[in-house]
């Protein structure tokens, strides 16, 4: 085991003293008096670590076959600006297993990270060419591959952005910096081939401030852009920029233009955060024409449950523009907003998961059917936490991976594991 790694595990608190001094600790262990079954069922692991000038930012996670966890992540190069490729392995009671620093030839992994038979998937470009590659690694992470997405009807796989697995396929979303064009496409995660695809202009001329707004937000010089990409039916949707707004798109992968748009807003201000002001922050579809969302609009936030968005119309996204739409004051501008489709005592239920002002990460649960309100909970402790992905877990829990900041000051990769009766006592 890596000795540059601890994990802090929260019932193991009140025996083992956490420094905030970054000496060197050795990883800490079970005691005698733990129970194992809570250990696995319920925990909060804090990957720290020596270095001082470290920068890891976890991007999605999924659960082992063995009950343990994957996370992919971010980090922070030296040699440009863009993101590096981490990968980090924990056991089922999220103790730190394995990290594997990727060769900064590949680099900006995307969500999601996607488990096909024992191999991992996931999307990251090449620099410094920036083209779309598939990567694929094992879960002991001792190999890792990469794999070029083709180019499809003349659209050039260039700065991926996410990439989910549906129908055996990814559905990618890219950025054709050459033509200056959102494009998705359908693609075989194991070779890279695209089977069908399209693209849509992102302003009609250079369109400088879109195209500008998108380069930056890959190398992190500004907010990142909540993209997403799914299937409702037979249409398949987006959510990126489409004639200079970013917007929520779907389309048939056949009509050269889109079927339908809900498009975002940009009042005509030189600022950035304004420029592109309002979109949705996250998007799930349920069936049909349902929808779990939120919405960003001008620096507020809005949690949208059961919504009815029409794949075939064209309409502009203002905070009454669906029901229901909750303001939600308490989450930080702009917010990161996840969704959790899941079941707890018989019923389904949406966990919304997000950063609140108070540092803290927000779970809010829903009821899938109506859209009711059925409790929260937060979660994080003495550093301020952001959350990055949420998850089911095999024994119908769920886990949650994010970032925290020790001492205020050092990023490190933390794991919220929560079991079925700790998510079931929240529920009203």
């Amino acid at each position: 085991m890596d000795l540059n790694h601890q994990t802090v595990n929260l019932f193991l608190m009140l025996k083992k003293f956490y420094s905030l001094l970054f000496i060197a600790l050795t990883v800490l262990s079970c005691s005698e008096e733990s129970n194992p079954k809570f250990d696995t069922d319920n925990f909060t692991s804090i990957f720290d670590n020596y270095k001082f000038d470290i920068d890891y930012t976890p991007i999605d996670m999924v659960q082992t076959s063995d009950g343990g966890y994957l996370i992919l992540g971010r980090r922070k190069l030296t040699t440009s600006n863009m993101s590096g490729i981490y990968l980090l392995k924990a056991d089922e009671n999220g103790n730190f297993v394995k990290e594997l620093e990727v060769d900064e030839t590949y680099v900006n992994p995307v969500a999601r990270l996607t488990q096909i038979g024992e191999v991992f998937y996931f999307a990251c470009m090449e620099y410094p060419f920036m083209t779309a590659n598939i990567a694929s690694v094992d879960p002991d992470l001792e190999n890792v591959a990469f794999t070029p997405v083709s180019s499809i009807n003349d659209i050039i796989p260039t700065y991926p952005s996410v990439a989910s697995y549906i129908d055996n396929q990814f559905l990618l979303q890219c950025y054709d910096h050459e033509n200056r064009q959102s494009g998705l496409l359908i693609v075989d995660p194991v070779t890279g081939a695209a089977s069908g695809g399209k693209a849509f202009t992102i302003g009609i001329g250079a369109a400088d401030n879109v195209n500008e707004a998108i380069i930056n937000t890959f190398a992190h010089s500004r907010r990142s852009f909540p993209y997403e990409v799914g299937k409702s039916g037979g249409t398949y949707f987006f959510n990126g920029f489409y004639n200079f707004t970013y917007s929520l798109v779907f389309t048939d992968l056949v009509s050269d233009d889109p079927i339908g748009v809900v498009s975002g807003q940009n009042p005509p201000d030189s600022d950035f955060e304004y420029q592109f002001g309002a979109g949705f922050s996250s998007i799930v579809n349920l069936s049909g024409s349902k929808f779990a969302a939120s919405m960003f609009y001008f620096g507020e936030n809005y949690l949208m449950p059961g919504i009815t968005i029409p794949s075939n119309s064209t309409t502009s996204l203002q905070p009454d523009s669906f029901n229901p739409s909750y303001a939600f004051p308490e989450l930080v501008k702009n917010a990161n907003v996840k969704i959790l489709r899941t079941t707890i005592d018989s019923k389904n239920v949406l966990i919304y998961g997000s950063d609140t002002k108070t540092k803290q990460i927000g779970l809010y649960f829903y009821d899938e059917a109506t859209g009711e309100f059925l409790g929260s909970r937060y979660l994080g402790f003495s550093n301020p936490f952001e959350i990055a992905s949420i998850i089911n877990t095999s024994d119908e829990g769920i886990a949650v991976c994010g970032t925290t900041y020790v001492a205020g000051r050092f990023p490190r990769i933390c794991i919220f594991k929560l079991s079925k009766e700790e998510i079931a006592g929240e529920i009203k």
